[in-house]
């Protein structure tokens, strides 16, 4: 536990929380809505610094990034809590008991961990990062000193606040939108009042740092798969984070609360790929749909594929060594080069 850093002090020993857009305002002894930021003795504690509730070895791919470092492997951590009360979790377990667990664990552990791990980069998810981002930037700011980058995945509610401590240690985001952020789904689901604060934070980000930005948008079926939905979602994207950056629709699958509900359907997330396409949009991408077409990344100057996925692997690379497409020479907006060998025996052809 320790003091955290954003929040204010308010009369009568109260304090606003300033960590996310819900700007929890706490009496003495009582805990945010997250579960893990309490008011003790008229300040604010992070009750879960230096605990992390879990450590996993993942490919960048999986988080999902495409146009950041692609091939690394990074160490996944989290802390337990959040600050959505999405029905459709598959983090639950972590993130909706609202209880502080974790091993014991100081911020220049995590990037020695990771680098024992062979991992080159550390990613802040499973729960929000940004309720625990005082525990983010610490380690983030260990994790820069042994070369190691940092990404968020992100439900993107933030503020100003959280956006300047990204500043200081973030490289990379994903910020995961889901039901295409319609207003009626996001609260009857997510237990927020609308989006907006997530678009305020993106154009933050885009406009005040050099994060690296992709978008996530969960497709849910029958309640958050509105097809006018994903084009104003699309529409902005183009118009205030560019035709460049890399959107991926991903499958839903039935979880926690929402059990009743289908994955989704294979052409209702191909309806949300040509709607961001028609937007504009030039690397739009379907998830957690191994063995698609869409999967791959086509070059928006001669649209050929220039690298070639199955699920979580690359299997093509037609890039030189400056990311430039091999058949027409356009330059592909990734940054990095391909950071592992491409395993031509995990090449499968693609399904759909």
């Amino acid at each position: 536990m320790r003091e955290a850093e954003l929040y204010v002090r308010l009369p009568e020993g109260k304090v606003k929380c300033t960590a996310c857009a819900r700007n929890c305002q706490v009496s003495e002894g009582q805990i945010g809505l997250c579960g893990i930021r309490q008011n003790i003795g008229g300040k604010l504690h992070l009750l879960s610094y230096g605990k992390l509730f879990t450590g996993h070895i993942d490919p960048i791919e999986k988080k999902p990034v495409s146009h950041y470092r692609p091939g690394t492997r990074i160490f996944s951590v989290s802390t337990s809590g959040c600050n959505w009360l999405c029905k459709y979790c598959q983090n639950y377990d972590i993130s909706q008991r609202r209880k502080v667990e974790g091993m014991d664990i100081g911020a220049s552990d995590v990037p020695r961990l990771a680098i024992a791990q062979g991992c080159q980069g550390i990613a802040y998810t499973y729960n929000e990062p940004t309720i625990f981002i005082e525990f983010a930037k610490d380690i983030g700011v260990e994790a820069h000193k042994k070369g190691l980058f940092n990404i968020f995945v992100s439900n993107g509610f933030g503020t100003s606040d959280t956006v300047k401590m990204m500043s200081q240690f973030l490289d990379c985001i994903t910020v995961d939108f889901k039901g295409n952020a319609e207003r009626e789904f996001v609260r009857k689901y997510i237990g927020i009042p609308s989006a907006a604060p997530i678009f305020d934070s993106l154009s933050e980000i885009k406009n005040k740092t050099k994060i690296h930005v992709e978008i996530t948008d969960l497709v849910i079926p029958q309640v958050g798969d509105n097809l006018q939905e994903a084009k104003k979602l699309s529409k902005w994207v183009y118009e205030n984070l560019g035709p460049m950056t890399p959107i991926h629709f991903l499958r839903f699958h039935p979880d926690y609360k929402m059990m009743e509900f289908p994955v989704t359907p294979i052409k209702m997330l191909e309806a949300h790929y040509n709607v961001a396409k028609e937007e504009g949009l030039q690397y739009v991408y379907l998830g957690n749909v191994p063995g698609h077409r869409l999967e791959h990344t086509y070059c928006h100057g001669c649209n050929e594929v220039v690298v070639s996925r199955y699920g979580f692997d690359i299997t093509k690379w037609n890039l030189d060594d400056q990311n430039r497409c091999y058949f027409c020479g356009s330059k592909i907006p990734i940054q990095g080069k391909l950071a592992s060998s491409v395993s031509e025996a995990r090449y499968l052809p693609a399904y759909f």
